[in-house]
């Protein structure tokens, strides 16, 4: 009872503790509520559900009829139909490793050995899947590679990838070493000078060009080199951030120990550092998330792109908000589970250095 009393007093303080505050928070409880009625009345109440053409043209709501039709389509692009179980399975291995890294228990030494050799299989079952060409899989190009399997795993190996070489770019480019100083920055400042549908550009078309002779790079690998590469250079910056945060004290009290200029990095300024920068990376995490949409401009097709492929079907081409609406709802409950690990694994960081 006390505590839905000081609920209610904190509320009125909140938003009716004047007239004026008062009538703007009215307002916005109409607004809200006025928009959040007519949503469900169109998503639910008047919608169609069944895959029916003729229902979802006469009905006065949503057409989820054509996410019903289409929407194996969207979830794996052009990967072969018969074959979607192998790129189904593919993605839930990985969304369940990376689900089992994220759980403390295997934070331990024993843990750790667990989730590489996990992790070892789990990508090795995902490229053989996809692939196909053994164990009588029939073999899929990754021209046909699509939809969500291609966007988690671009958001994987970019961001997998990015971490170590932005660490060693934001160590460069505050090294005392002149050339090496000069080589990072340049790279950092001409990279984030650029948009990423650029680099792809470049990494599906040019790169090819400056290959020796008979050299040949799979179009999928060099749009992973190319998210690689650009990512890195934001990871170099938001690293750097975090080791300016770390007092001058803590090298020199590490040097007076004996130790080497690595081991003071691995040990005691990286692990500070990185912690610092929990909320940067989860949000060049969310970026990559959502950038691997632009993959389309170089004929890939992501879980945006795939929608694209499914609104070709001029019968269904007019229940595009539907189709958008969908995958709007998996990027943003995506992002918004990483958001609030993010913002766990903060307070558990937190709440273990206070003790």
């Amino acid at each position: 009872m006390k505590k839905s009393n000081a609920m209610i007093s904190q509320l009125r303080k909140d938003y009716f503790s004047t007239p004026v505050s008062s009538l703007i928070s009215l307002v916005i409880i109409g607004v809200i509520l006025f928009v959040s009625l007519n949503i469900f009345n169109w998503g639910v109440v008047e919608s169609v559900v069944v895959p029916d053409l003729g229902m979802c043209r006469a009905a006065d709501g949503a057409c989820w009829g054509f996410v019903s039709e289409k929407w194996r389509l969207i979830l794996f692009g052009r990967y072969p139909y018969d074959e979607h179980w192998r790129a189904g399975f593919g993605t839930f291995a990985v969304v369940a490793m990376l689900v089992i890294s994220a759980i403390p228990y295997f934070w331990t030494k024993t843990g750790a050995k667990f989730l590489m050799g996990g992790w070892a299989l789990t990508m090795v079952a995902f490229f053989v899947l996809m692939y196909g060409g053994v164990f009588g899989l029939t073999p899929v190009d990754t021209d046909a590679w699509g939809g969500l399997p291609l966007t988690v795993i671009l958001t994987l190996i970019g961001m997998t990838a990015s971490v170590p070489i932005g660490i060693l770019l934001a160590l460069g480019r505050r090294t005392e070493m002149s050339a090496l100083r000069v080589l990072s920055t340049g790279y950092i400042e001409l990279v984030r000078g650029v948009p990423l549908i650029t680099v792809l550009f470049v990494a599906t078309y040019i790169f090819p060009l400056v290959l020796p002779s008979g050299w040949n790079i799979d179009a999928f690998w060099r749009i992973v080199i190319g998210i690689v590469l650009f990512q890195a250079a934001y990871m170099a910056e938001t690293v750097r951030g975090g080791l300016q945060t770390i007092p001058k004290g803590q090298y020199g009290a590490a040097y007076s120990l004996g130790m080497k200029t690595w081991q003071v990095y691995v040990y005691v300024i990286l692990p500070q550092a990185l912690v610092a920068v929990i909320p940067a990376f989860v949000n060049s995490l969310l970026s990559t998330f959502m950038d691997t949409s632009l993959v389309t401009v170089v004929s890939m097709y992501d879980l945006t792109g795939s929608l694209r492929l499914a609104l070709g079907d001029p019968q269904w081409r007019q229940f595009f908000i539907e189709g958008y609406v969908f995958i709007a709802a998996i990027y943003f409950f995506s992002s918004l589970l990483m958001s609030r690990y993010s913002l766990w694994l903060e307070k558990r960081i937190t709440a273990g250095k206070s003790h």
